[in-house]
């Protein structure tokens, strides 16, 4: 008995030592991937000095909820596609306003008024460089990409007439999709939908089918929510300008990419940008439109109300100019300065720093499930950013997340507001693993390693 129990012990103090080994292991590994994928973008050796490696461990204690526990267990986040953790200094930037800088914004002759507004227009400017976009007055503030999405779908077919075009694609948020198809309903306009193939990239080569004199907009995800593939938007526009003429309105949804990847408004050339800041480790409920100011300027008002006016009579009313004719009401001046917070956050750390550890943790993830027996891993092939959508032979994807998450991990399943996605692979959901700056190996070994208990457990 007292043999078995030694050895039991023994055992046990074995595989602690041996998860410690290999943990050390993955942080050598991805610090030495990290130097290569550096170099390799770079254009000689002597630029490596160049490399600031992220302190992980450091960086996770700048987010209180990452230290909470699921079902007795360590929370192991990877529903980052949702919603990202919020850093201590975007809720101390909420918290301070508050608690010493809360007045309405605008038309305010106090101190504090005038405060909050310089602190509005301030992260106004912020989001501006961010982007690069080239004036702040073209940094729209909003709900939301959704707001955003709805705001451009009403505002620009006011202007085109019965049976023009609107060209979105096959792997579109639901955001993406149903403002369109309202919009289309009141109007008598046309949808026409871009493709994917089995590995969830557009279809590039069927853009002149679908182009046509007819085409007025095109809206496309930047990074597909469902799948992570990342979509060569740039490609994408200069087609659209190239076969119909700059007067094409094209927007991106750009709720993915934002936090994955570099956004260079101008680059790309496209007139529209909409994402959440939600899922940019600032607040819920605020979002952004960055537009070009030549078209803002010539777009009617989405919504009526305080600031979005510059005289009201009884005969008529004038509109302020953008972006203010577009911001109606009071704003959410709290969350944007959360989102101030996140941005200086984000820069603080370095965002090609940020990009290259995300990288590493989504090979290694899709390297783990695609070598898990039983796993299907979508879009693995295409380039991706963000997040892996999966499912386990035989099993529902709410049963698999059901699961983990009593053993502390936490996916989202479902359709991830793309049906049109889940049609195409004739699936009802997958199971979706998405990433974030804070996203260890550790975690990503740990997950796995659940997963396929849940298998076991399941099967």
């Amino acid at each position: 008995m007292l043999r078995r129990l030694a050895k039991g012990f023994i055992t046990e103090i074995a595989k602690k030592i041996y998860r410690k080994t290999i943990f050390r292991l993955f942080s050598d590994f991805e610090k030495i991937r990290r130097v290569c994928l550096f170099v390799s973008l770079q254009s000689g050796w002597k630029n490596c000095i160049k490399v600031k490696f992220m302190d992980i461990s450091a960086i996770r204690e700048d987010f209180p909820l990452l230290k909470e526990k699921v079902n007795g267990k360590p929370l192991i986040y990877l529903d980052n596609a949702a919603t990202t953790q919020k850093p201590d200094k975007v809720i101390a930037a909420i918290d301070y306003y508050y608690r010493h800088q809360n007045a309405n914004v605008h038309r305010g002759v106090h101190t504090l008024s005038q405060t909050a507004t310089d602190l509005f227009e301030t992260v106004r400017g912020k989001v501006c460089k961010f982007m690069n976009a080239r004036e702040s007055c073209e940094i729209v503030f909003t709900r939301g990409a959704t707001e955003g999405l709805n705001l451009l779908a009403e505002t620009l077919t006011q202007s085109i007439k019965t049976g023009d075009e609107i060209l979105i694609s096959e792997s579109e948020h639901h955001s993406n999709i149903v403002p369109w198809q309202l919009a289309a309903q009141k109007r008598g306009l046309v949808i026409k939908v871009l493709p994917i193939d089995d590995e969830g990239m557009l279809r590039y080569d069927m853009l002149d089918e679908l182009l046509g004199e007819k085409t007025k907009i095109v809206s496309v995800a930047h990074v597909s929510n469902s799948l992570g593939v990342v979509n060569d938007v740039k490609a994408v526009f200069s087609k659209v300008r190239n076969k119909c003429g700059k007067e094409v309105r094209t927007i991106v949804d750009g709720a993915q990419g934002i936090v994955h990847r570099k956004v260079d408004v101008q680059d790309m050339d496209c007139d529209f940008y909409c994402f959440s800041a939600h899922k940019l480790y600032a607040p819920m409920g605020i979002g952004v439109v960055c537009g070009k100011q030549e078209l803002w300027e010539n777009m009617p008002p989405y919504q009526g109300g305080g600031e979005m006016i510059k005289d009201v009579d009884f005969s008529g009313t004038t509109f302020n100019v953008p972006p203010y004719r577009f911001e109606a009401g009071t704003p959410a001046v709290a969350d944007v300065a959360g989102l101030g917070a996140a941005l200086d956050y984000l820069e603080t750390i370095g965002l090609d720093d940020i990009f290259a550890h995300e990288n590493v943790i989504m090979e290694y993830a899709q390297e783990r499930l695609s070598n898990t027996k039983g796993v299907k891993v979508y879009a693995a092939k295409a380039p991706k950013a963000g997040s892996l959508s999966f499912n386990v032979e035989g099993l529902h994807p709410f049963d698999v997340g059901t699961l983990l998450d009593q053993m502390g991990v936490a996916i989202r399943t479902g359709h991830h507001c793309a049906q049109p996605v889940m049609k195409h692979f004739d699936i009802p959901g997958t199971a979706r693993a998405s990433f974030a700056l804070y996203t260890t190996k550790e975690e990503i070994y740990t997950f796995v390693n659940a997963l396929e208990r849940v298998i076991k457990m399941l099967a």
